[in-house]
């Protein structure tokens, strides 16, 4: 009998795992999944990652006081606050938003107001949160770069562009050749939220124009927590690859209902796996049909 070897089962034990997260939490974006315990995982010691019940949250702990990266649901914010506390004694002074639907961003208002935290985020994600009516808006925002510094340590916010929405915000952690790409990467997915300016076919420039950063780690958006940059490259390819199957089937004059049953997906292991994937597939059709 032929044995995989350990190396690659533990590969595909992870990928696995991811894409079971990314189920999980990766439910809908205007939905909230069924209530579950928090937990934290640590990608160093002043950096770890919050998971469970909606967007993976960023926790970089200083000396002068700690930043956040998104904060899911309001429901989750007395949760937040107690895990937070577990690793730091230190008051949060920031909460950095990847982008603007609600399982990253529904702990603003109540956060803020409990800890007099600075809300920050992308000029976009902010119109749209004021054209949607949502609660939570950001004190500070940016266009394409900006820097946040506290306690002698450094993030750095980057737009690169249309993705997920037009506000995604990759934050990178210098110090750690980290990032966390918010729902930019999110297992199993993408979903191109058109109503927030997502756009599919510049998706992959943007992932790509991202994975020019010096990293090495990846927080995404739902599933993982802790992936690699190696695992952001495969869903980049594998995504170029279905906008490409897309692309020849509208060539080809099939019909958009068909498109599901005839991209395969078979062999992928980041992308295309989730039903927000699915939902994606028309808005792609409708782009390359263009």
């Amino acid at each position: 009998m032929r044995h995989q070897p350990i190396a690659s089962r533990f590969a595909a034990a992870r990928i696995t795992a991811a894409l079971l997260a990314a189920a999980g939490l990766y439910t809908a974006y205007t939905q909230q999944p069924p209530a579950e315990p928090l937990t934290v995982a640590k990608v160093a010691d002043d950096l770890h990652v919050i998971v469970g019940s909606g967007g993976n949250v960023g926790v970089l702990t200083t000396d002068e006081g700690v930043i956040l990266i998104d904060d899911k649901f309001e429901r989750n914010v007395d949760e937040i606050l107690a895990k937070v506390k577990a690793i730091s004694d230190k008051p949060i002074r920031y909460v950095l938003n990847t982008h603007l639907h609600g399982d990253h961003t529904g702990g603003n208002a109540k956060l803020a107001q409990l800890t007099g935290a600075t809300l920050f985020g992308h000029e976009n994600a902010r119109a749209y949160m004021v054209e949607k009516k949502m609660p939570g808006l950001q004190n500070i925002t940016f266009q394409n770069r900006a820097a946040i510094h506290l306690g002698g340590k450094t993030i750095e916010a980057h737009y690169f562009g249309r993705s997920h929405t037009n506000g995604d915000v990759v934050y990178y952690f210098p110090a750690h050749k980290a990032a966390h790409f918010g729902d930019m990467f999110a297992v199993g997915g993408p979903f191109i939220d058109v109503s927030s300016g997502g756009n599919g076919r510049d998706f992959p420039q943007t992932i790509g124009k991202a994975l020019a950063l010096d990293i090495q780690t990846v927080i995404p958006g739902h599933g993982g927590p802790i992936l690699k940059k190696a695992d952001l490259a495969i869903f980049k390819s594998e995504l170029e690859n279905a906008e490409a199957q897309i692309a020849k089937l509208v060539r080809e004059g099939k019909a958009k209902d068909q498109a599901k049953s005839l991209i395969n997906t078979s062999s992928f292991t980041m992308c295309c796996k989730t039903g927000l994937w699915d939902r994606s597939i028309p808005v792609l059709w409708d782009e390359f049909s263009k």
